[in-house]
């Protein structure tokens, strides 16, 4: 393990790294705006360049928590929520980089989930500021947090079961005008949205492959083409922040490469996306950069590559004494040399207690 993981030789503030990949940062930014222009003069394939662009931002950042990101769609300062207690979430300072796939992980009880909640309105923290865009969230309802462009989906799916799966896209377009109490009793003033929601919802559908299941109660659906349906109905609200909550849990393996492309296809459309997951073989996959959790606080930040080379993630997960002796034997002679240890400290490094000889120039009984 290596005390320093930064392999690039950036300063410790994070100053020197920002700066020096402020320009892939701006590339970034205009790739989120317009998703057309990056091919323009690029000699890689369309499905590359915007991974190339959101890597290119990261890729002079020092691996340390709280470190400045080029262009931060997301910044979170001072959050804490507690229960009881319990502090289930304390994270200093935490940016998203605009653009590229961001992974959260960390051991069970982490504060993931509790983080995902008190970001898109769910839960209020008990201090702190969070912002999107440089607008601050806090005390945000989560569909006004929704309205804004940060949408997320559920570990736990919430399709309403006895809503059939085109419904259920519907319910996610938004500004309807149909939902007025006095516009809908004008069909003129809404029924052309209506239509064009519509096409858009089988747009989508077709996408995910659901398209053959749109007439279909949603609590017929499978747990990962319910996965499937919740990341679509996300997109209807055109949003610019995707955050996932376990994505993959409970899916099939057949289901988990084509949930995995379309996690890719959302940084092509140059959205952000945070994304919960365990798998550590996927999170290496698809993610530009990872944030690691555990207690509740950020404990690690970088590319993937380097969560592997950290020693407060590989402690988080194993625990501290995760390499102590596994026999009973191993544990004896370790807490001998230990007493040993401890008996020379307290007589002046002598003769441990119990032994013939005197340790202080005192006889011992």
């Amino acid at each position: 393990m290596r005390a320093d993981p930064n392999p690039h030789g950036a300063s410790a503030s994070g100053a020197s790294g920002a700066s020096g990949a402020s320009a892939s940062g701006a590339s970034a930014s205009g790739a989120s705006a317009s998703g057309a222009s990056l091919d323009k003069g690029a000699t890689w394939q369309r499905g590359d360049t915007p991974q190339r662009l959101a890597q290119a931002a990261l890729r002079d950042l020092p691996w340390e928590v709280g470190v400045a990101k080029p262009d931060p769609a997301i910044v979170v300062d001072g959050v804490t929520r507690t229960f009881g207690g319990l502090t289930a979430v304390a994270v200093d300072h935490l940016e998203v980089q605009r653009g590229g796939i961001t992974g959260l992980i960390g051991p069970n009880g982490a504060g993931k989930t509790t983080l995902f909640n008190l970001l898109t309105g769910f839960d209020q923290p008990n201090t702190g500021t969070w912002s999107f865009d440089g607008r601050s969230l806090g005390k945000l309802a989560p569909h006004q947090v929704a309205r804004l462009g940060v949408v997320r989906t559920f570990q736990l799916t919430k399709a309403l079961s006895r809503l059939t799966v085109l419904q259920n896209m519907l319910l996610g377009a938004q500004g309807q005008r149909g939902e007025s109490f006095l516009r809908a009793l004008v069909p003129g003033t809404w029924r052309a949205q209506e239509k064009a929601n519509t096409e858009k919802a089988m747009d989508l559908l077709r996408r995910f492959k659901l398209d053959a299941k749109k007439d279909e109660f949603a609590g017929t659906l499978s747990g990962g083409q319910r996965k499937l349906l919740e990341m679509a109905r996300a997109l209807m609200s055109d949003p610019k922040v995707v955050m996932l909550d376990e994505p993959m849990a409970g899916v099939n393996p057949a289901l988990t490469q084509s949930l995995l492309g379309h996690v890719k296809d959302l940084r092509e459309e140059g959205m952000t996306v945070i994304f919960v997951e365990h798998d550590m073989d996927v999170v290496r996959d698809i993610s530009d950069w990872v944030v690691v959790m555990a207690a509740g606080r950020v404990i690690a930040e970088g590319p993937p590559e380097s969560i592997s080379q950290n020693q407060a993630v590989v402690d988080a997960y194993l625990g501290a004494h995760h390499d102590a002796p596994l026999t009973v034997e191993e544990e004896d002679q370790v807490l001998a040399e230990a007493e040993q240890a401890i008996a020379r400290e307290e007589h002046g490094g002598g003769e441990v207690l119990g032994s013939t000889s005197t340790t202080t120039g005192k006889g011992e009984r």
